[in-house]
């Protein structure tokens, strides 16, 4: 990896500390007067760990919650760490978290089964990388901004924001099996709603196509992965918006249920 030099970092580190005070209490910071600090996807990743840091996780450690994926196999994946206070079991009332949006995506989380050191994460491929997985569940990521443009923010500048993370929260774990993903089913109920189904909808196809990638990046500073560490692979729904005080429930038949309340 090339090092940031010493003048990009200071504008990471502009970027880090106006996404901080957000996460602070304090108001959301203006994506247009920050536009332009960062140039590379090194800088919102460095963007990204710092910012980890300093909302306490443990230094020189791979986190152990992700979220990973890509519109397409043809597109580039893109990662980010997750803020454990944000990880939550299913059922949970997220409202302690001070979102700012309503907004949520239907996942399915893959968790690893034993260390992955560096070494090995450089030569797994797709064809063995499911080996290393003891379990999956569903998941819900919720989505929130802390740059006034939300959506329309510059793409670096959302990416240093931890890809928008708000929440994730998490069902029960199964064992991972291979499926016919093209077939598999996410029903999703907001409120009193009718049930939405989405079939085989997931971009890339199979959830596991983001583990060679998310590997390598999650181990590039040197630290192994522990066993346990879990990612979430991206929305089967789109972006879908929930009314305050209302719960979503989202089912993947066959690997089961996750839940929440705003």
């Amino acid at each position: 990896m090339t090092p940031i030099q010493t003048g990009a970092m200071d504008t990471v580190d502009t970027v880090v500390q106006s996404l901080l005070r957000v996460h602070q209490g304090g108001p959301l910071a203006d994506d247009q007067a920050h536009q332009g600090l960062l140039h590379t996807e090194e800088q919102a990743y460095a963007a990204q760990d710092c910012l980890l840091a300093a909302l306490g996780a443990s230094p020189g450690a791979c986190p152990m919650h992700w979220k990973s994926g890509a519109p397409t196999r043809v597109d580039v994946s893109k990662h980010a760490p997750l803020p454990a206070r944000g990880v939550r079991k299913s059922g949970s009332d997220v409202g302690d978290l001070r979102l700012g949006h309503r907004l949520f995506e239907a996942e399915v989380a893959l968790r690893v089964g034993r260390e992955v050191s560096p070494k090995e994460a450089q030569r797994i491929g797709l064809e063995d990388a499911w080996t290393l997985l003891d379990g999956m569940c569903v998941s819900i990521e919720l989505l929130d901004s802390r740059w006034r443009g939300g959506r329309e923010a510059p793409l670096l500048l959302k990416q240093a924001d931890l890809l928008m993370h708000g929440a994730l929260v998490l069902g029960d774990f199964v064992p991972f099996s291979a499926r016919a993903w093209s077939q598999q089913d996410c029903r999703v109920r907001i409120g009193d709603a009718a049930v939405q189904t989405f079939r085989g909808s997931l971009g890339i196809g199979d959830p596991a196509w983001v583990l060679p990638a998310w590997m390598r990046h999650a181990t590039r500073h040197g630290a192994s992965m522990a066993a346990g560490t879990v990612v979430s692979t991206g929305t089967w729904c789109g972006v879908l918006e929930v009314p305050e005080g209302q719960a979503v429930t989202v089912e993947f038949p066959g690997i089961g249920t996750a839940s929440l309340t705003l």
